[in-house]
């Protein structure tokens, strides 16, 4: 394909996600939720077009990254004045930050507590999601977040502006990272085109956005040798959403006390203000881990699957204990991995434990995959492309998650992840035979 026709087809491409962004817009605003989330696949299935064309044509065509660039800027400015439609999480990140605010423990009292009764107002408290019975959940760095932003303006609006700052302070992030590593500045459209991205934050404005970003600097701080501030963003990151710990292992260094040592301060500093509470610091996320099943079981795709295929229902405590095992030796093999200072085996890494964890974890809502975007613009891999596309779909069963429909939506989701990543590796064994008969023919001659 040359280049000029390459443009043409990005353009194409770019233009239909935009044309799909509005429609699902329209769909959301005439209270159509099952349109706005098929207009959500379909854009996944624009840009999983254009992430292929881009990995093999797009590398060296002038004036891409603009277009790309530009796009993304619309994409997002089109959507963020909309209010909030698939999810109402925001509206707890502004009441949080009043709280605080008011110099109150956000993890002491639920919103409905009398205790809150003057900070109650009719923009955000009615639509405040668990208000009679859930403390927060959100972690001490979201809190910060939550605080400082609503010194400023306690609106969604304002919070989702903050968000969309995180995501745009991604974009540059990873762009830095691209030009360090002579990627292609073009592959910046796999995070900036990503639905999720547009959805999650400039439509929902989900705190994963900071989160994004905090993994994004640690991985630059990481590939410049500088592990405090490595340790730091790292600690920010799952301090904001608890699951970017999971690549740890596979940048930290054996032997190598900075990382760790950053990690550890940095956490202690976040949770300091907010121990008044004791152990109630935690807010509402043992009680969420049996809202969500995952304590008896029943909200793991695995442990589902299991039971309906054979019937015997595995305990949790034998599912968790065999997760962790398998978490603790990719761990092991990617800390070995990263003391040999291959920057590409363990961004590798950091992917296939972020991966495996969600997996494992399997989240019953999109967003908790966001924080993925940033490792698989630097490191793509079809399988997980199609997973977080294809993460729209969890949104079918929120209303009705009745066994059956949840299972089958999940087997869809995970099915095909599981599905792309055999015929990945299928390919790969190929690859690597063809290589090896290659070689050996050449050595014969």
């Amino acid at each position: 394909m040359t280049a000029r026709k390459f443009q043409l087809v990005f353009i194409a491409l770019g233009g239909a996600l935009t044309l799909l962004q509005l429609l699902g817009l329209y769909l959301q605003t005439a209270g159509d939720y099952d349109g706005a989330i098929a207009a959500a696949l379909g854009q996944g299935a624009l840009y999983l077009a254009a992430v292929f064309c881009l990995t093999r044509n797009g590398a060296n065509v002038r004036g891409l990254l603009w277009l790309i660039l530009a796009v993304a800027v619309i994409l997002r400015v089109a959507t963020v004045e909309f209010p909030p439609y698939l999810s109402s999480d925001i509206y707890r990140y502004v009441w949080d930050g009043e709280v605080q605010g008011a110099g109150i423990n956000p993890y002491r009292y639920v919103p409905a507590d009398d205790n809150l009764k003057e900070l109650r107002d009719s923009a955000i408290y009615p639509s405040v999601n668990r208000a009679n019975y859930a403390r927060t959940i959100y972690p001490p760095a979201a809190q910060f977040i939550f605080l400082g932003v609503t010194r400023i303006s306690a609106t969604v609006l304002a919070m989702k502006i903050a968000m969309l700052a995180f995501d745009l302070a991604t974009i540059f992030l990873l762009l830095r990272l691209l030009k360090e590593l002579r990627a292609p500045p073009s592959h910046i459209a796999i995070y900036a085109w990503h639905p999720l991205a547009i959805w999650e934050i400039a439509g929902s404005g989900h705190v994963d956005a900071a989160a994004a970003a905090f993994v994004t600097v640690a991985l630059l701080a990481c590939y410049r040798r500088a592990p405090f501030i490595a340790g730091l963003f790292l600690a920010s990151a799952a301090l904001v959403k608890f699951l970017p710990i999971a690549i740890v292992p596979a940048l930290y260094r054996r032997w190598d006390w900075r990382l760790p040592a950053a990690f550890a301060a940095t956490a202690i500093c976040f949770y300091l203000p907010y121990l008044s509470v004791g152990g109630e610091v935690l807010g509402f996320l043992p009680a969420y881990v049996s809202e969500e099943r995952l304590a008896t079981g029943g909200g793991y795709f695995i442990v589902s699957l299991i039971s309906f295929v054979s019937g015997w229902t595995l305990p949790a405590v034998a599912y968790l204990a065999a997760a962790l095992l398998l978490l603790a030796a990719l761990a092991v093999l990617a800390m070995r991995d990263a003391a040999k200072g291959d920057w590409a085996r363990q961004l590798g890494w950091c992917l296939s434990l972020a991966t495996t964890l969600l997996i494992l974890l399997t989240p019953h809502y999109p967003w908790y995959f966001l924080w993925l975007l940033p490792l698989l613009c630097l490191a793509p891999r079809w399988p997980v492309l199609i997973l977080t596309t294809g993460s729209f779909v969890l949104y079918a069963v929120l209303e009705n998650r009745s066994g059956a429909r949840e299972l089958v939506f999940n087997s869809v989701l995970y099915g095909s992840f599981l599905l792309a990543t055999a015929g990945q590796l299928w390919v790969h064994r190929r690859e690597r035979r063809s290589a090896a008969a290659e070689e050996t023919a050449g050595s014969g001659r």
